[in-house]
């Protein structure tokens, strides 16, 4: 059986750390195998010299500092420093020093034990570009990013929370966030992601926050539980996304849609009357029906082209009697800038496309010499509108149209 010294002795002998004995003056005294493991150098080599050949030149000091605390009769905690190894490599190394006391209980040296610290401080900065990383994400994410406790208290959220709330950490920790909720929401919102939380259940919902200048913008919000091992929820993370122009374009879309709808069931209308003025007897009356099919056409298109808003005179007055091809050149167009309504522009459109249609077959465009003046104006005070169609020379024999509408 060892005795106890010896027993000691077998545990420098082994053990994996460098172990090192000095005196009060930093001369070496003991080396272990595994100090010459971790700095190159033998036993041999260091015993009787001065563990400052260990020390960069830059750390010199650090050697005087451990030394006074050493005769002072103090420990030196964990302390991660700098060592030489014998080929001269630069180590990364965890230091602590223990003062030796002497029978009666003076200070007569230390001992120190090292390790090499390089695996354990590589682990900790990829540790910190793992976080730094994740916090960058997080921080930069167009939605807001928040975590729970397993019970719905909320202890961190990510930077885009606090910019748009121009809120504190203590001030929404917990079930703080509600002071920014809707208080038309508040009560729903909070009931619903309770609930989620009893039942241990993905959360959604869609309320509007409130952002630092007190506007109002609607948000989609997600909560997943985060289980552990054993299935256990340990967190929640959620999200709340910026869904305000999804719901106006949502809403645009379905207001247009009502609008195409009534403009259909218009358009519909219109052409029914076209044939209801049309005798499907007389001679002619399919290209008679086609062509005024086809003015009609071209009026949705100048009013798509125009969003169904104001179509100039000039405008549609030149796209409606495109179809005259050669016969434009007898034409005289003029009148000031002024628009008419979508419902207008059809009225007038139809009438125009009418009017050419009946030239080109029976008046002044039918024949050579013929000329057409159109022309407009504005009523009084710009309410009201007044165009004319005006035809002379060929087989036109004076004829005149005129027709009003409001703007």
């Amino acid at each position: 059986m060892l005795e106890v010294r010896d027993f000691y002795e077998a545990l420098v002998e082994s053990s994996d750390d460098a172990i090192v004995a000095k005196d009060t003056d930093g001369i070496v005294i003991a080396w272990n195998p595994a100090a010459e493991r971790l700095f190159g150098w033998t036993a041999e080599e260091m015993v009787g010299n001065s563990i400052r050949r260990l020390l960069p030149e830059d750390r010199q000091d650090e050697e005087d500092l451990i030394l006074s605390r050493i005769r002072a009769g103090e420990r030196v905690g964990q302390l991660m420093t700098k060592r030489l190894h014998k080929d001269g490599t630069l180590l990364d190394v965890s230091v602590t020093v223990s003062p030796v006391r002497n029978a009666a209980g003076e200070v007569v040296g230390a001992s120190k034990i090292a390790r090499d610290a390089g695996p354990y401080l590589r682990d900790q900065e990829r540790i910190r570009k793992s976080e730094e990383h994740l916090h960058m994400l997080a921080d930069n994410i167009s939605q807001f990013a928040w975590i729970a406790r397993p019970d719905g208290h909320v202890f961190w959220y990510n930077r885009r929370w606090y910019e748009y709330t121009g809120t504190t950490l203590e001030e929404v920790e917990g079930w703080g966030w509600r002071k920014v909720q809707h208080p038309d929401h508040l009560e729903r919102v909070e009931a619903h992601f309770r609930e989620s939380i009893a039942k241990n259940a993905e959360w959604e919902d869609t309320f509007p926050l409130r952002s630092r200048d007190g506007k109002w913008r609607w948000f989609l919000s997600r909560a997943e539980p985060i289980h552990d091992d054993d299935g256990n929820i340990v967190y929640w993370f959620g999200t709340n996304t910026d869904i305000t122009e999804e719901r106006e374009q949502a809403e645009q879309i379905r207001l247009l849609l009502l609008e195409l709808n009534h403009r259909s069931k218009n358009m519909l209308s219109t052409i029914q009357a076209l044939a209801r003025r049309s005798d499907p007897n007389a001679e002619g009356f399919i290209s008679r029906f086609e062509d005024r099919v086809r003015s009609l056409a071209v009026n949705q298109d100048i009013l798509v082209r125009r969003q169904w808003r104001e179509v100039p005179v000039d405008e549609l007055i030149r796209l409606q009697l495109a179809f005259l091809e050669n016969a434009f050149d007898d034409l005289e167009i003029s009148g000031p800038d002024c628009s008419v309504t979508p419902r207008a522009a059809e009225v007038i459109g139809m009438a125009l496309h009418e009017l050419a249609t009946n030239s080109l077959k029976h008046g002044s465009l039918s024949a050579d010499g013929g000329k057409v003046t159109i022309g407009w104006d504005k009523g009084a005070e710009d309410k009201g509108f007044r165009l004319w169609w005006r035809e002379s020379g060929g087989r036109s024999r004076n004829r005149r149209a005129a027709a009003s509408a409001p703007r």
